[in-house]
């Protein structure tokens, strides 16, 4: 790895860690920078009451922000080079939709105290984990349809209308579940689906911080195939590339990391477009054995600063995530495009 290319990861990291400690600092109680440390190293806080708030409720938050936005960040680069298209991401290829349709299979279904208001309880391993399947399950189907029309469709245009069109069913499918569900259920899916880091406890940590690591780990296993998959599949398998398991490996990480994420903290948007993006014009480079750590970094803190953003310092004030996410995403890829003529650079294979 050149030495620039280091020098910027190790600006990162020192961002990430001056972004985490300021997401624990800041909320309805501000509690200054030395006393969070404190707490964290295992000494007692001033205020008992701050040890509470930073260790059971600001650190797992920081620590979900950082899991998701990694993940989602890390989903979008594999699919803009599976697909060779800067515009593929989880949420506007449906991917996203199709996570939330398992979900709210889930939890609109949930009347009665049948099996759906036992996943819902958020009480229980086995709930948390129904999620998690449900969600990675609709996120697969989703993909892999997709997947099946972008061999016949090349096109970024035709390409993104398959995907806005799966969403179209997709949201239909969800709007027909709404329907015909309780008010009470109704709402509770219509706040997931606002999007948030601060539902997390540390049990669901215990699950959430594994299945992503396992994500996380398994994409920089794909480092050669992804850097191949750039310059066409042709291209890829006179590298040596097997080109049908590595697509399903990439289809079932990008699954398991947006349903993941989606299950726990709803279907955040635009950090998996904008982030590779952001990661191929601060690293200056198209090498996947730069730009996957670049991405998990970067997304992570991004979620990060979008999790602070959301939060308006000394009030009980909470803006949805979704709408900071899209605040913040929406100018950069706009920026993006404006900057690099329809976001071709990097896919030298098109």
């Amino acid at each position: 790895m050149a030495r620039p290319g280091s020098a910027l990861l190790a600006l990162i990291i020192l961002l990430l860690g001056v972004f985490f400690l300021l997401d624990l600092v800041t909320g309805s109680v501000m509690i200054a920078p030395g006393q969070v440390l404190t707490i964290l190293l295992g000494g007692a806080a001033e205020r008992s009451s701050w040890d509470t708030i930073v260790l059971l409720f600001r650190l797992p938050k920081a620590i979900t922000a950082v899991c998701a936005g990694a993940g989602l960040a890390l989903s979008g680069l594999m699919m803009q080079t599976l697909f060779r298209n800067p515009l593929a991401d989880p949420s506007v290829l449906g991917i996203s939709a199709g996570a939330g349709l398992g979900v709210a299979l889930i939890v609109l279904t949930a009347a009665g105290g049948g099996a759906g208001a036992h996943f819902i309880a958020g009480l229980g391993l086995y709930g948390k984990i129904g999620m998690v399947m449900a969600a990675g399950t609709g996120a697969g189907l989703v993909l892999a349809l997709i997947l099946v029309a972008a061999r016949w469709l090349t096109g970024i245009t035709m390409l993104l209308l398959v995907g806005v069109f799966c969403s179209f069913a997709v949201n239909a499918a969800v709007s027909i579940l709404i329907h015909f569900s309780i008010a009470e259920l109704v709402q509770a899916y219509i706040t997931w689906t606002f999007g948030s880091f601060a539902a997390t406890t540390w049990n669901d940590l215990a699950l959430f911080v594994p299945i992503t690591a396992v994500g996380l780990a398994g994409s920089l296993l794909l480092r050669k195939p992804l850097n191949g998959l750039l310059m066409g599949e042709r291209y890829a398998q006179s590298m040596g590339v097997r080109i049908g398991p590595v697509r399903l490996l990439v289809i079932g990480l990008t699954a398991l990391l947006t349903g993941t994420v989606t299950a726990f903290c709803g279907p955040v948007a635009f950090i998996g477009l904008a982030v590779p993006h952001l990661a191929r014009m601060i690293m200056a480079t198209a090498d996947h054995r730069l730009l996957l750590p670049a991405v998990i970094l970067l997304g992570a803190l991004v979620a990060l600063i979008a999790d602070l953003l959301v939060q308006f310092p000394g009030t009980e004030t909470v803006l949805p995530l979704n709408a900071v996410t899209a605040l913040i995403g929406s100018p950069v890829v706009v920026w993006l495009l404006i900057r690099r003529r329809g976001l071709r650079q990097g896919f030298a294979g098109e």
